[in-house]
């Protein structure tokens, strides 16, 4: 489905080589469901969409972590596939906003949290190269299994129920990620 509103169920591959990663998302949610009709705990379920900026640990694997990295060490960046497919970059302060008004309301979710911005692999390369003022070159390597090709968040539902919205655009937020990262790749 895309984009991916709350109704989605998903659509894994049960033994794949994410199938860890996807088939844990479904099980916090249904134990925490659980719990909550069980024992009346108050609790919910946020789906938070990728999050970025500074801090995010630089080894950790993730897009732009590795894109900004490999920018920054002056190598070239990394693109599995094409770099078509898509993903969607919700800046950490924004995110915190929405968990912060998710946990004050009474909503048990689900609930997307995330920008509904879609960008492809290789636009965010060359933006992170433009706003690191470096030169652009790109290594192609095949696409990991089951990758999906398209990830965008529709936040109806969180506009709607805590009035939430992410307000930090993604160049503003790659330029304060950048600007951590460099300052610690310096030391």
């Amino acid at each position: 489905m895309h984009p991916q509103t709350e109704d989605y169920w998903g659509n894994t591959n049960p033994i794949g080589v994410r199938s860890c990663y996807d088939e844990a998302k479904r099980f916090g949610e249904a134990l925490t469901m659980a719990y909550v009709r069980t024992h009346s705990t108050n609790a919910g379920i946020v789906r938070v969409f990728n999050t970025y900026g500074p801090r995010l640990d630089p080894t950790d694997g993730r897009v732009i972590s590795n894109l900004i990295v490999q920018s920054l060490s002056n190598v070239p960046q990394t693109i599995f596939g094409s770099g078509q497919q898509t993903r969607s970059f919700c800046f950490v302060s924004d995110l915190v906003e929405g968990l912060v008004r998710f946990a004050a309301s009474s909503s048990t979710g689900p609930l997307n949290l995330g920008n509904p911005r879609e960008t492809t692999i290789l636009e965010l390369a060359r933006l992170i190269s433009s706003i690191a003022g470096v030169d652009h070159e790109v290594e192609f390597h095949d696409i990991p299994e089951d990758d999906p090709q398209r990830r965008q968040p529709d936040i109806t539902r969180a506009v709607e129920t805590i009035g939430w919205r992410p307000v930090v655009s993604l160049e503003s937020g790659l330029a304060q990620t950048i600007k951590w990262y460099r300052e610690r790749l310096s030391r």
